[in-house]
């Protein structure tokens, strides 16, 4: 792309903004972490992992990972009705991505030394 066709959209100003809108929204990654690491879940399990979260607010993220294409829900018409959630093949290739951030939070040390001193500096 050059300069003359730029538009001024994030996606075009940087190509990874759709794809940190998507993953890394707001209880995106604990409720994708959760699912990848317990495996397939009740709501009510996922809500006890993830303790903070409201069930409004869980309810919303499923609905759109889901649509995403990251979770897959799966209702069982049985009496009485059970609903259970699990990464898809899609949500699972993201390992290599979580991975690399797990890898890269040794810096975390080094980032609240860099906040402390600016902070210092008023």
């Amino acid at each position: 792309m050059t300069e003359d066709t730029f538009d001024g959209t994030p996606e075009n100003a940087c190509p990874i903004a759709p794809v940190v809108d998507i993953v890394f929204s707001r209880w995106t990654t604990p409720i994708l972490w959760s699912l990848h690491e317990y495996g397939r879940q009740r709501f009510v399990e996922l809500e006890r992992r993830i303790a903070t979260i409201t069930p409004k607010v869980l309810t919303q993220r499923l609905r759109q990972l889901e649509r995403d294409g990251l979770v897959v829900r799966t209702y069982y018409a049985e009496v009485p009705p059970r609903v259970e959630y699990e990464i898809s093949e899609l949500g699972r290739s993201l390992a290599p991505l979580f991975h690399a951030l797990s890898e890269w939070s040794v810096n975390l040390d080094r980032v609240e030394l860099a906040r402390k001193a600016y902070d210092e500096r008023g």
